[in-house]
């Protein structure tokens, strides 16, 4: 198999991947909004389990799409640091916002 042959193999590989992520972030939605339909009867196991997915997928997507993972990241911090600034609910009723930058922030000194 020559160069050019491989290299087509590896792009249609790679667009049949995300095309596979697209759908697996898509059901993964679709899953963790039944379970808040449901309430915490399914518990909150199940919850974790879809919302890890749901980061799993984002991460590998990214990464099928030429975006490392410390990118993401970083554009994660900035986002959560430039709604700190704008005083977005999240920030203003719970101080999330703080807390995943904060999050972000000691992942990456480990």
């Amino acid at each position: 198999m020559g160069e050019i042959e491989k290299r087509q193999i590896d792009i249609g590989k790679n667009i049949k991947m995300i095309e596979f992520l697209k759908c697996e972030l898509l059901n993964s939605i679709a899953s963790l909004f039944e379970l808040l339909v449901k309430g915490f009867k399914e518990g909150q196991e199940a919850i974790v389990e879809v919302l890890a997915n749901i980061i799993l997928v984002t991460y590998s997507l990214g990464k099928r799409l030429g975006i490392d993972y410390h990118t993401v990241d970083k554009k994660v911090q900035e986002k959560a640091k430039l709604h700190m600034l704008e005083e977005h609910h999240l920030e203003k009723w719970y101080g999330d916002l703080s807390s995943i930058s904060q999050y972000l922030k000691n992942r990456g000194k480990q």
